[in-house]
Order: structure tokens, then C-alpha cells, then sequence
């Protein structure tokens, strides 16, 4: 096997723990990979680890006991977070984006991989040691965010929708009341979820919490259990709490008249 220089052993050992935040990599895998010995590589390990925290990238978590090793974690850094949304903010404000019948427009937000990245390693921070089994949201648009937070995390995105799909066998169905006063459907396929699991809910927008309140029903029927709630945007509403640990990352006003948005990024989000 051919010899690797250190420089080029830290490049691509960079290259795999960060391609793969929160997955815990043994020792012996960079050993095998680079044909080094595991003096060797633990040195690297070190530089690695220096190095990240020097440039404030995240960091190189030691895991110990028979199942460990070392995993990356993205960080947001103080004041990188707050920066993110204030810039996301600037942009919503703009009177253009009012739609009629008191609805925002920012699905451009929702598409923008830097943007829906930023925001789901925000989310995913609080929740690295809290043992989360899957990120749970809604279909359509608050696909992306949660899909990135799940990747930080390192665990499954399940989507609930809103009608049963054959090719996903066997589902719970449940009807709840939507923001709307509506009744709808929410199914979520029987081999997505394990019973006893911990799922994060995330999801683009809460206007009533009616979609919110589905998705904690169904999970209920799986007795799973709701460690947190988090949403990009959700209307001023102090009175309409579901889960005691249930944020968003930013805060809006009701749409009146197509008058100019109020929205402000929410004071925990730092």
C-alpha cells in the first residue's frame, strides 16, 4: 500500500468526518484507510482537532469504550447564528413577498442549500446528546430544513404525508384540525417508525399549530417521544404552546391588508 504524507492524511480524513457530522469513526478505519500505524493517525487526530477549534469550524469529539471512536461535530459559533437570520430577515421584508390572503412567500429561502445548511446545524446544536432517533416533518416545504438538520444530527428524516402511499406498505392514519379550521389527513408509514424512539419535530411555518399538533398525535400512536419543536418562522403568539421546548428562528407578525411584514429573529438564537 502506497504512503501517505500527514498533510494528505489530515485533507482526506477532513474530507470523510465532515462529509459525516455526528458519526462516530473508529480509529482503526483511518489506520486500514491510510496503512498507518495508530500512533500515527492519533497524532493527526490531534492536529485535526487543534486545528478546528483554532478556526472555530466545529469540533473533534474523542468517543470512548468499545464502540468508540471520534465523530465531528458543526458548530454555530456566537453571533453566527443571529448573523445568519438577520440576513434572512433583511431579505423577507420586502413588500413583494406579501401574498394575497396574508401569506409570505420564502420558499426561495427553503431552497437555498447554504441558507436551509446554516439554519439546520442551528437547530441541530442543542440537540447532539439528547439520543434523537429520527427528524420528523411535514411534506412539502419544511423538507430541506429538516433533511439538514437530520444530517447533522446523523439520524433518519421521516416525513409524514398527507394521504398513505402504497409503496410504503402499512400506515397510521389520523385526521386533525389545521390552522385553517379544516380537517385534514396525516399518514406516516408503520416501517418508517420504531416504538420508543425520540424524534425532533422541524418544520418550515406554524400559523395555528394544527399541523404541529397532528404530527405530536401521530407520534403518540407510535408511543414515540417528542424531545423538542423547532420551526423557521411561526406567527406572534405567546398563548399557543404545545411542547415546552418548541421555538422557531424567527417571528412574524399576522399579514393584514397586504401591510409591510413584521418579522424579528427570535431572542434565543444567538
Amino acid at each position: 500500500m502506497d504512503k501517505f504524507k500527514r498533510n494528505e492524511r489530515i485533507a482526506a480524513m477532513t474530507k470523510v468526518l465532515t462529509s459525516a457530522p455526528n458519526r462516530i469513526f473508529t480509529l482503526s478505519h483511518f489506520c486500514e484507510m491510510f496503512g498507518a500505524a495508530k500512533s500515527t493517525v492519533s497524532e493527526d487526530v490531534a492536529i485535526l482537532a487543534e486545528t478546528l477549534r483554532t478556526f472555530q469550524m466545529g469540533t473533534l469529539e474523542t468517543v470512548t469504550g468499545a464502540a468508540g471512536g471520534m465523530r465531528y461535530r458543526p458548530l454555530v459559533q456566537s453571533g453566527e447564528g443571529r448573523a445568519l437570520m438577520e440576513k434572512i430577515v433583511a431579505m423577507l421584508k420586502d413588500s413583494s413577498r406579501v401574498l394575497p390572503g396574508g401569506f409570505l412567500y420564502f420558499s426561495d429561502i427553503l431552497s437555498d442549500p447554504q441558507l436551509v445548511s446554516g439554519m439546520g446545524h442551528i437547530f441541530a446544536a442543542e440537540y447532539y446528546d439528547a439520543g434523537i432517533d429520527f427528524v420528523l416533518t411535514m411534506e412539502t416545504k419544511g423538507i430541506p430544513v429538516a433533511l439538514m438538520t437530520a444530517e447533522a444530527l446523523h439520524v433518519p428524516l421521516i416525513i409524514a404525508r398527507r394521504s398513505s402511499k402504497v409503496y410504503e406498505g402499512s400506515a397510521v392514519n389520523i385526521n386533525y384540525v389545521s390552522g385553517k379550521g379544516g380537517i385534514e389527513t396525516m399518514s406516516l408509514s408503520r416501517r418508517a417508525v420504531r416504538e420508543g424512539s425520540k424524534a425532533l419535530i422541524v418544520d418550515d411555518f406554524m400559523r395555528g399549530g394544527g399541523t404541529a399538533r397532528g404530527m405530536l398525535s401521530l407520534l403518540e400512536e407510535f408511543n414515540c417521544k417528542c424531545v423538542g419543536m423547532r420551526f423557521v418562522m411561526a406567527l406572534e403568539n405567546p398563548a399557543r404552546r404545545m411542547n415546552e421546548n418548541e421555538k422557531s428562528l424567527m417571528v412574524m407578525d399576522e399579514i393584514v391588508d397586504g401591510e409591510p411584514v413584521s418579522i424579528r429573529v427570535s431572542d434565543w438564537v444567538k
